[in-house]
């Protein structure tokens, strides 16, 4: 009997929810996490996105849609302790955790034994009482019988969403929703295909000609059409032990053009990141920066330094060629991404500057455990907007 044994976990909010987690006082306010009146926003609770604040909007422009935000300051270090606690509960149900980033990703417990769609529900709901009891962070779940599906229904009732589609009623799920809930297909595409092709809802696609699609979608035709149908054969891969590369990425609600902005948000992930590859004993060589346009069409491009290290500033300048290097057509963007890659352990440093490297780690290091513990929130001077010319 197949069973919807997929789950996919996307928590809520995530770098909100945690910062109300240290402090309660801030549940049910309009809050959001990111830079000073000159950054941009991280984050933002429900009451806030209510409101018209979203990610990764300018902090001005935030205060003046929602005057009475509350900021909280970006602590680096504390967001991958919770994320790391997060997917280790969901590895006491199933072995086979794919961790996506850093609020999201898969379960299969098709290992598990389970011989009802009933016990499946009832276990995914213990690990969603358990993450709220021991993180005092919520999240949505989607089960179904692949990640595909799973994805979109985890994404439907948030926040605290649980939603379930029955083996076989894929494409019955999908068909009455609007096109933008598939993976890729962002606000002004789904405008475009609304107004010019007529193309408003997922079970529309499958009933349109080859022709017409192949004249809608371009090659990738074929992949809107089995999306559309809830088609999709990847398997949970889990996280081995010796992390091959560290990376993160973002998806905005809107599809932002501006250079400066993508650049201090792919300066922030390295910062989010390095934390993590120094928690391992790692360093790293090579940096990749990943643009994706509205049309699915994205472009990536990479940088090797000549010896592998675990400090931020090195791969700082690396940011604005990489990004215009893969931002060739200049149009605005839906996502941007980085990765760590050519991961190597620590080894003994007999080089010339290798007294200098060591005290700006023992800096990094004691920076990570300030922010990790919220004693203290540090942040770099490029997460800040440059502020505008006085007239």
């Amino acid at each position: 009997m197949l069973l919807p044994a997929i789950v996919h976990l996307d928590a809520d909010a995530f770098f909100v929810a945690v910062e109300q987690a240290r402090d309660p006082s801030l549940r049910g306010k309009k809050v959001a996490v990111g830079g000073s009146e000159r950054g941009i926003i991280a984050s933002a609770s429900y009451e806030a996105r209510a409101c018209g604040v979203f990610t990764p909007m300018p902090t001005t422009r935030a205060l003046q849609v929602c005057p009475d935000l509350i900021l909280v300051s970006h602590g680096h270090g504390r967001y991958g302790e919770v994320s790391r606690r997060m997917f280790d509960l969901c590895e006491t149900l199933t072995p086979v955790v794919q961790r996506n980033s850093i609020d999201e990703g898969y379960l299969d417990l098709g290992p598990c034994g389970f011989k009802s769609t009933a016990e499946i529900e009832a276990a995914v709901q213990r690990l969603q009482r358990r993450i709220w009891d021991e993180l005092q962070i919520t999240v949505s779940f989607g089960i179904a019988t692949n990640k595909l599906v799973a994805q979109i229904a985890s994404k439907l009732r948030k926040p605290r969403g649980f939603v379930v589609v029955a083996p076989g009623t894929e494409a019955t799920f999908l068909a009455p929703l609007g096109l933008g809930k598939l993976p890729g297909i962002g606000a002004k595409t789904e405008a475009m295909l609304a107004e010019k092709h007529g193309l408003r809802l997922v079970g529309e696609v499958p009933l349109r000609g080859e022709n017409e699609l192949a004249t809608i979608f371009g090659d990738g035709w074929r992949e809107i059409v089995a999306m559309a149908c809830g088609e999709d054969n990847r398997p949970v891969e889990t996280e081995r032990e010796e992390a091959k590369s560290y990376s993160q990425q973002e998806t905005f609600t809107a599809d932002i053009g501006d250079f400066a902005t993508i650049e201090r948000v792919a300066k922030r992930m390295i910062d989010e990141l390095m934390p993590a590859i120094r928690a391992d004993g790692k360093r790293t060589r090579t940096l990749t920066v990943k643009v994706r346009y509205p049309d699915f069409v994205q472009e990536s491009h990479a940088r090797s330094l000549e010896t592998a290290t675990d400090l931020e500033a090195a791969f700082y300048p690396l940011v604005a060629p990489l990004l215009r290097a893969a931002w060739r057509e200049r149009r605005p963007l839906r996502l941007v991404s980085v990765r760590f890659s050519g991961i190597e352990g620590r080894p003994v440093q007999l080089e010339m500057f290798a007294q200098a490297d060591e005290k700006r780690r023992r800096l990094a290091v004691v920076l990570d455990q300030l922010n990790s513990r919220g004693a203290a929130v540090v942040r770099h001077g490029h997460q800040l907007a440059k502020k505008p010319p006085s007239l």
